[in-house]
């Protein structure tokens, strides 16, 4: 499995989520100094909203005109906007090329995956998505403090074009791939059009309802754990991340090893009740080694779970499909987050003693999650 290109393709995920994930600390600085600090919460939903909206279009040409060719408009986006950053110099500049970079994130992790399913044995695709998704999730992790070092020492013009080059190199590594696609078609404004029936993948619903429902937590994480973290008198606010994320690469390799052996679903059942069980203690816990306790056990969780839904996104899906199988799970990941986070964000409104009361519903999302895995193992059962 360990060929050069599953290592090139591995080495060019962490490249990319690492030049658009180094700029986040440091863009509500940038935005406050152009006058709209009023529009900060804006900088991760522009985002997210094209990314969102262009998973359609990037599973229908991951299939179509080949996985190669997406994943380098996406990393080109990423060489454009890095630098486009260093010249802006109004609100509306800003928001407008946030709302742009967002289409990067909504090309490359949708060709990246669907090639890694293609150059892999069936039997290691779990393992191969968990060692990917360590590679995407290195990058996010290292992204924000290389950028925070950068501007430290530095300036913000150069923290841009860093971004761009590190996207540069992403793109450097996949240009020798070679394309997995056989039989492929010429891009057109006809392969922009996306039908009714194209924006989801029906067979991969059942991996994208198991992705909403097991990333609404970590929407409302990102949205309330900072000053959930301060409450509890941690300094650090990022603690809780850095825990989370550390666990989280640490089990990706052997959940993704396990699902391969025993089978997703049995995987996705053990990262669900861990996901219900520290999302709970997240809010249950209010030391502060009750609460990295409860982090380490959410990392878990989510290290679990991912490389298990990734590969069982890939197992329902039909082989001239795999494409929009991984973009469907991608939109249901994107609306689980920004369904966490707005809702927990509108019922938050600053009163610390609701946070808990968040994290306890979480704790009921999992166990709908898992009462549909039960389901959906019933119904299987039962067909057969």
């Amino acid at each position: 499995m360990y060929t050069s290109r599953f290592i090139r393709v591995c080495l060019a995920s962490m490249f990319f989520s690492a030049s658009f994930n180094m700029l986040i600390p440091e863009l509500p600085a940038f935005l406050t100094e152009l006058g709209g600090a009023q529009y900060i919460g804006l900088i991760i939903s522009l985002f997210t909203l094209t990314a969102g909206i262009s998973r359609p279009f990037s599973g229908k040409l991951t299939d179509t005109i080949g996985r190669r060719p997406v994943m380098i408009f996406g990393a080109m986006v990423c060489v454009v906007c890095g630098a486009l950053y260093s010249f802006t110099v109004s609100v509306f500049s800003f928001l407008l090329l946030r709302l742009f970079h967002g289409f990067s994130t909504g090309f490359t992790p949708t060709a990246t995956s669907t090639y890694v399913s293609d150059i892999v044995p069936d039997a290691r695709l779990g393992e191969a998505m968990g060692i990917q998704g360590i590679a995407f999730s290195t990058g996010l992790a290292l992204g924000p403090a290389l950028g925070s070092l950068i501007k430290l020492y530095f300036s913000y013009q150069v923290l841009f074009f860093s971004s761009s080059l590190l996207a540069f190199i992403a793109i450097l590594l996949m240009i020798g791939l070679k394309e997995t696609l056989t039989e492929k078609s010429d891009f057109g404004f006809r392969s922009l059009k996306i039908t009714k029936n194209e924006i989801l993948a029906k067979e991969a619903i059942p991996a994208g309802i198991i992705t909403l429902l097991a990333y609404v937590s970590f929407g409302v994480v990102l949205t309330l754990i900072p000053d959930w973290s301060g409450y509890l008198g941690l300094n650090n606010k990022g603690s809780f991340f850095i825990v989370f994320t550390m666990s989280s690469l640490l089990v990706r390799m052997v959940a993704g090893t396990f699902s391969d052996r025993y089978g997703r679903v049995p995987v996705m059942f053990t990262g669900v009740i861990l996901l219900a069980i520290s999302t709970f203690l997240i809010g249950y816990l209010t030391s502060k080694l009750g609460f990295l306790f409860a982090a380490g056990l959410y990392g878990l969780a989510m290290g679990i779970v991912s490389p298990a839904i990734n590969a069982w996104t890939i197992d329902l899906s039909k082989p001239s499909r795999k494409g929009r199988a991984i973009a469907t799970m991608y939109i249901a990941l994107e609306v689980g987050i920004g369904l966490g986070a707005f809702i927990s964000g509108g019922y938050y409104q600053g009163i610390t003693f609701r946070i808990p009361w968040v994290m306890y519903c979480c704790s009921l999302v999992s166990i709908l999650a898992l009462t549909y895995l039960i389901y959906w193992t019933y119904f299987q059962k039962k067909d057969s």
